[in-house]
């Protein structure tokens, strides 16, 4: 029976590029692949036919031997590797393919080892740090202190991890190539040699002030400045204030979480500021005035005007919280809570009665006007 023509087996065009071929056989080699239909000999058949088009396309030489001669070119000791079974070259095969196919989404992790960079210093970890502050030094901002316990670089080797005096030597479990092989199923995996850590060598002696990292513990003090008008779960990132990578490898960075501690007269929403003050019920009526403090260190005066209302608000302009990295202030909102006496002597019942008995509908519109309504209701 003659073989079909790899370009038919991959629905391409004679001409098309990488690109296109990976595409396709990426797409064909999912549809078809054993594991995804298991006991089925026309499915295994063409995977096997899929997998021989795309090994011989993928590869310029191949490929141009194809397509001067066609499947002659690797018949009689050719050369090729043929479709016709799993043959001793197969495994070396589809850990190739594996590459081409899932290369892409894990990274490049698949092959890694093939001609490409291996990581050879690795990055600190980031580190967090919860600071708890007051409103009035959101307000004021301010520079604070932390003492954060992190990996530091090793002075003794250098951050290289190795002895002073003492080299590497090529590691013994990946044979310098910082990643092992490992089989399964139809495909061989490569990962991140565990010895060496991708390294591909070891050190003959490592320091023993760090044990071979090239760092060790140590707790930093470090300054942190602290923006006016900063507000809670606000992040701070320190560059290069993190852990230190290892064996030389680069630092990673310290986040600073601000958590505002709450007031025992302010409620903050953004700039603004509110606070709820209890007034006398006659200062309600006949108005008056008093103060309040401000988180800038004065004193604000609010004036009650006569006739207020409980939950009545009054602003107090550039009062508030000052915005941050802008010139901007906001508000301060005193809401007025009117407090209703108690406890009253008999001179001071008397009196209210006296008061009670005097008050019209124009003395309480509100509650006169609703229990107007209430009757009409009724009726």
């Amino acid at each position: 029976m003659a073989k079909r023509d790899f370009y038919e087996i991959l629905g391409v065009a004679k001409g098309a590029d990488h690109g296109v071929l990976k595409v396709a056989y990426r797409k064909l080699a999912m549809q078809y692949h054993p594991d995804r239909n298991p006991d089925d000999d026309e499915a295994e058949h063409k995977f096997k036919e899929v997998s021989e088009a795309y090994d011989t396309l993928k590869d310029p030489q191949k490929r141009a031997a194809y397509d001067r001669f066609g499947h002659a070119a690797f018949e009689n000791g050719g050369g090729g590797r043929g479709g016709a079974g799993f043959g001793p070259d197969f495994s070396s095969s589809m850990s190739d393919m594996f590459e081409d196919i899932f290369g892409d989404f894990m990274g490049g992790a698949a092959g890694a080892g093939r001609g490409r960079e291996r990581p050879s210093r690795l990055r600190g970890s980031d580190l967090r740090y919860n600071l708890e502050i007051t409103l009035e030094e959101a307000f004021a901002g301010r520079t604070v202190e932390v003492d954060v316990p992190t990996m530091v670089r090793c002075d003794t080797c250098d951050a290289t991890g190795a002895k002073p005096g003492t080299g590497t030597s090529q590691c013994t479990t990946c044979h310098g190539h910082g990643k092992v092989r490992a089989a399964q199923g139809f495909f061989t995996i490569e990962r991140t040699c565990p010895h060496c850590h991708g390294r591909g060598e070891v050190m003959d002696q490592p320091c023993t002030d760090c044990s071979g990292q090239g760092r060790r513990q140590e707790s930093r003090n470090l300054s942190v400045d602290i923006p006016k008008g900063i507000e809670d779960g606000t992040r701070i990132r320190l560059a290069d204030e993190g852990e230190a990578g290892l064996r030389g490898g680069p630092p990673g960075d310290l986040y600073i979480f601000v958590s505002v501690k709450p007031h025992d007269l302010f409620q903050r929403d953004g700039a603004d500021l509110y606070a709820r003050v209890p007034i006398a019920m006659a200062t309600a009526a006949l108005g008056g005035e008093f103060e309040v403090p401000t988180l800038g260190g004065a004193r604000a005066r609010v004036k009650v005007a006569p006739g207020t209302q409980p939950g009545q608000r009054i602003r107090l302009k550039g009062k508030g919280m000052p915005v941050l990295r802008s010139a901007q202030i906001g508000d301060l909102y005193v809401q007025m809570d009117i407090e209703v006496p108690q406890n009253l002597n008999k001179r001071q019942r008397e009196l209210m009665e006296e008061f009670q008995s005097l008050s019209t509908g124009a003395t309480n519109p509100t509650s006169s006007g609703f229990f107007d309504k209430l009757k009409g209701l009724f009726e």
